[in-house]
């Protein structure tokens, strides 16, 4: 049994029959074909988004950055990603996700791209503000995406591979961003960071020319399928929504603002991201207040809980989707996150308990995140999934607007990122409450 929520009812199991192996070899296929590449593309999306936070090691120093000018950067990135991000959504329904993705990938690498040549704090908050812009999209739109193609059965666990993407972008940072920013300075006049933004960023141009051959935008359209694999993904597709939600009132971005328990999932979401994000744009100097000072090495040490992580979500969020129970593993995932923040500010005595209550934090926060998709994509009715998604992202990740920005502030005037946690661990237990208040259990 599937938990899904109704709109009066709250959460309601969901009458699925149990999956044939006929099924299995379906979905495996279908995963084979779009989730590796999709994957990849959305590694390289967060490494490009998060790698100023490598970057920062190097480039405040060298352009002349307070921690705030730097947190104000950081932050500047989600002003345009969220004023963006629910038009993208709804172009993507009208006119597919090939075009769309192909649209967004060329515009985030060219944007990328061009964060080497930055000079000034002008120069530097207006290519954020763009890259944002252009990225908007990228991430709802593979959450509607995969909802052409799997039901919500089992969306957290497909959806677990693109949060543990996040991890592993980090990991691919730790691996890669020290290495080039230490041997690459000076080659061709060029800083280290600058070779970094310029490398990183590189691979997106080439993902957007693949992606036009590659995807399709719906199963009805796949050619590699058969026409007795598309129907029966249009039938179990089909089951889901005589079974889910009603459809009835408002359709499309009118319908999705009317809808108060929106509201509910997108502070869910704020809290989540403010939690994942200080993780994702932190860890580096984290890990360097922690004493360790070589870049490079700052660099290997994030590997270890970003790679924790990526382990921790594909395991967790199969495990929701096993259990059926979404809603209770959300609440342990976001309560559990919040005590390993919280700890971290008793300043471990040893460089290795630091480094595992990072890891704890990290597995748990990040696999919440998969685990949260499940729940309000399995209640959006189709005609307004497209701007509900969106909507529920754009709001919620305004965080990254808030958090960053209020992060470099705290780290400026207090020296120490204690105060932050504590207020990031206390988002946690407050969105773990509101989703256990807001989502009522199976009956």
């Amino acid at each position: 049994m599937h938990t899904t929520v109704n709109p009066r009812h709250g959460a309601q199991p969901l009458a699925a029959a149990e999956p044939s192996a006929q099924d299995h070899a379906l979905y495996r296929k279908v995963s084979l074909r779009i989730i590796p590449f999709l994957f990849v593309c959305y590694v390289i999306s967060f490494l490009d988004r998060i790698n100023i936070g490598f970057a920062q090691l190097q480039m405040k120093q060298d352009l002349g950055f307070s921690d705030a000018m730097y947190g104000l950067g950081a932050a500047v990135f989600y002003m345009g990603y969220v004023l963006f991000e629910v038009p993208s959504n709804l172009l993507l329904e009208r006119f597919g996700a090939r075009k769309t993705f192909v649209r967004i990938m060329l515009l985030w690498g060219a944007a990328s791209v061009c964060m080497s040549m930055v000079n000034t704090p002008a120069q530097f908050y207006a290519l954020r503000f763009m890259l944002g812009v252009f990225e908007a999209g990228f991430f709802p739109g593979i959450v509607l995406y995969l909802t052409y193609w799997y039901p919500a059965l089992r969306r957290a666990s497909v959806l677990s591979y693109f949060f543990a993407g996040v991890a592993v972008a980090g990991v691919l940072g730790g691996l890669v961003s020290g290495w080039i920013m230490r041997d690459m300075a000076g080659v061709l006049g060029m800083k280290g960071w600058q070779w970094m933004f310029a490398i990183e960023g590189a691979p997106a141009l080439l993902l957007a020319v693949i992606a036009h051959v590659w995807l399709d935008d719906r199963p009805a359209q796949a050619a590699w399928l058969s026409p007795p694999e598309k129907a029966r993904l249009a039938a179990n597709l089909s089951d889901e929504l005589s079974t889910g939600p009603a459809g009835g009132g408002n359709h499309g971005l009118s319908g999705a603002l009317s809808n108060p328990r929106i509201y509910l999932f997108a502070f869910v979401y704020f809290a989540l991201t403010c939690a994942s994000l200080t993780l994702s744009f932190w860890m580096p100097l984290m890990i360097r207040d922690f004493g360790v000072r070589d870049v490079v090495q700052v660099s290997l040490y994030s590997v270890i809980p970003n790679a924790i992580g990526a382990i921790g979500v594909l395991v967790i969020a199969r495990m929701a989707d096993r259990k059926a129970r979404h809603r209770e593993c959300f609440a342990v995932c976001a309560l559990g996150g919040a005590m390993a923040l919280g700890l971290l500010t008793t300043h471990p005595g040893s460089l290795a308990a630091a480094l595992a209550l990072l890891s704890l934090a990290t597995a748990l926060i990040f696999s919440a995140l998969p685990i949260f998709w499940a729940i309000p994509t399995a209640y959006l009715p189709a005609p307004v999934r497209a701007g509900g998604i969106a909507l529920i992202s754009s709001v919620g990740i305004t965080s990254g607007i808030a958090g960053p920005w209020a992060i470099g502030q705290i780290k400026t005037a207090t020296g120490s990122m204690d105060v932050a946690l504590y207020l990031l661990a206390g988002l946690l237990v407050l969105s773990a409450g509101a989703l256990l208040a807001g989502v009522r259990p199976r009956s």
